[in-house]
């Protein structure tokens, strides 16, 4: 017992004396229940570590409605951390959003499109040999970005959406603080600016619709700097012994990740302006995608030994653990880059009744030197998120519930790998 009021203490000395951040008594006490010595050692650091975590309890009434209770721990939504790929789920959601909008006749998720170039940096991409049809499809780019975090699939519905219409959109969502400015290649901001020429095409070739090229005038608001680390190596190795600045990359709160994120599951219990223009056929897709396992998967026909079941799923996932427990899905999204790894998650547990939600992110970069790709990803972040998602894990098992959840909604039937001759994608650009 004295044991582990010492570790309480400590957490709360750590995260009261050092910032403003956002933390619940609960979540902190709860927390530091796990002796495990590195998560401790995050937990004892949490501004050394850009810790933050949002633990959402869902409680379901009589008639199966959920109501969500939100903890935080370091939470601090003016504190930058780089979303890296977590921004893949906002702009998949904004895709969809943009087709129901379009309207046109024999235009889907799933209607073949191509991509031309019409400003300085762009590239082509007229087939996708991972498709069942050889195409590139919304669809698809939302299966690729999802199972594996693949970024060309985001570059590409970046391009479809546009910048201007991302950020116009997600701000008037809400999300205030977000910003997405560039695509996942080497471009200039002015060349993020731009956006490709796109058209969708019938099986045969001819012309459905197409979107012309775009740029985005509207300007940004960069009055808030973000530099971090001491250097930072260049794209040509060459070492600059200076912050690294993150102000006009992309800008994504973990608030608004998990929130974005609850949109989507749960899209009844956010504000209606909140909710994405999606239909009942588009949720389903998006459930099945959050969840399905790369090896489950035929098109992308995914290696399973290199994309393993919790391959992204980081709160089920460390050295040890490459399958999730019996009767277990994880519907989320996963981000990691320049040491930061970031996750928000919705658990569900059929066999036990057990649902609730986490999100966190993290930064592990002991060196401080940034794009140097020596960070502390395999002993300090995989772990640490292990363990905090089986401390919520095990903390829902042993709670008590006045209602348990009917979570038939969250049971789908997911894919069977058929046995053919086709070749497994490997090292994907992730």
């Amino acid at each position: 017992m004295k044991k582990w009021i010492g570790l309480l203490a400590a957490v709360f000395t750590a995260f009261t004396a050092q910032s403003q951040a956002r933390t619940d008594a609960f979540l902190a006490g709860l927390l530091a229940r796990n002796t495990h010595p590195v998560f401790q050692e995050v937990l004892r650091h949490p501004d050394t570590y850009r810790l933050q975590i949002i633990y959402t309890r869902i409680d379901r009434d009589r008639n199966n409605v959920p109501t969500f209770t939100h903890y935080y721990f370091h939470a601090d939504s003016t504190a930058y951390f780089n979303p890296a790929s977590t921004v893949k789920l906002p702009l998949a959601l904004l895709s969809l959003e943009k087709l129901n909008d379009l309207n046109k006749p024999g235009v889907t998720s799933r209607t073949a499109m191509q991509f031309d170039s019409a400003h300085q940096g762009q590239t082509k991409e007229w087939t996708d040999n991972t498709s069942e049809t050889g195409l590139p499809s919304i669809a698809h780019f939302i299966k690729k970005a999802f199972l594996v975090s693949d970024n060309d699939a985001y570059s590409r519905m970046y391009e479809f959406v546009g910048q201007a219409t991302t950020n116009r959109t997600l701000h008037a969502k809400g999300y205030a603080d977000t910003r997405i400015t560039h695509r996942f290649v080497r471009m200039t901001p002015e060349e993020n600016r731009h956006t490709n020429p796109v058209r969708f095409i019938r099986p045969d070739g001819s012309l459905i619709y197409a979107q012309p090229a775009a740029y985005n005038s509207d300007a940004f608001d960069f009055r808030r700097t973000a530099q971090i680390g001491k250097a930072y190596r260049t794209n040509r190795d060459s070492l600059v012994h200076e912050p690294f600045d993150f102000t006009t990359r992309n800008k994504y709160p973990l608030e608004a990740f998990q929130q974005t994120l609850q949109s989507v599951l749960f899209p009844l219990s956010v504000p209606e302006k909140q909710r994405f223009r999606l239909t009942p056929a588009d949720y389903a897709f998006l459930h099945q995608y959050l969840s399905q396992f790369p090896g489950e998967t035929n098109y992308p026909k995914y290696d399973a030994t290199q994309y393993y079941d919790s391959y992204v799923k980081f709160f089920f996932r460390d050295s040890l653990h490459r399958q999730l427990p019996a009767g277990v899905r994880v519907f989320n999204k996963v981000g990691w880059a320049y040491g930061f790894m970031t996750d928000a998650s919705y658990v569900a547990d059929f066999n036990n009744q057990v649902e609730f939600m986490l999100a966190a992110t993290l930064y592990v970069n002991k060196d401080e030197i940034l794009n140097d790709n020596t960070y502390e990803y395999d002993s300090v972040a995989h772990p640490f998120l292990y363990q905090l998602g089986q401390t919520i894990y095990q903390h829902e098992l042993k709670r008590e519930r006045k209602n348990r959840p009917n979570l038939k909604a969250f049971q789908l039937v997911y894919e069977n790998r058929v046995n053919d001759n086709r070749p497994t994608v490997k090292d994907v650009d992730n």
